[in-house]
């Protein structure tokens, strides 16, 4: 098993995804680590439906998804992770979920948050959980599409978006 991207997506599994990321990365596998997503069945169904029947995906709880990780279950397959927050990631990477590099695609807005990119809004603890995973040695980036240019998450977080 390769990771290939591990990246914060808000939206999970969506048409970006699918059609711009999976081909650049050539991923065969997917994995959803998510603590919120595995109590809503219907938007899991959903999100798998959208995905080509040659893709594998696995949509579980933080703690399962670094279970099947370590496992020889998906021996061979090149996986893409997918966080819908930073507590996730970094909950994932203190299990010893093996990704190195941290792609931010998609953090909504929200009530104190502070915008940093059209796409990327980040909270205190989102600060907070990124600098916790960048200390451990992970590199964070910001980028959309895999033909964007990758922008450290540092340089972003200093000149938000008024």
């Amino acid at each position: 098993m390769s990771i290939v991207l591990a990246r914060i997506d808000n939206r999970l599994i969506h048409g970006q995804v699918l059609e711009s990321w999976v081909p650049a990365t050539r991923a065969d596998c997917i994995v959803v680590a998510s603590d919120s997503l595995p109590e809503q069945p219907f938007q899991k169904m959903l999100m798998k439906a959208a995905v080509p029947k040659n893709i594998r995906v696995e949509i579980e709880p933080v703690e399962e998804a670094v279970r099947l990780l370590a496992s020889d279950d998906l021996a061979g397959k090149r996986v893409m992770i997918l966080f819908a927050n930073s507590s996730d990631s970094r909950h994932a990477h203190e299990l010893g979920m093996p990704f190195t590099e941290l792609n931010l695609g998609n953090m909504h807005a929200g009530t104190g948050k502070i915008r940093v990119t059209c796409t990327l809004a980040l909270s205190d603890e989102d600060i907070e959980n990124l600098r916790s995973l960048e200390r451990e040695g992970i590199g964070i980036v910001s980028q959309c599409f895999p033909s964007d240019k990758k922008q450290r998450w540092e340089k972003l977080i200093k000149a938000p978006i008024k």
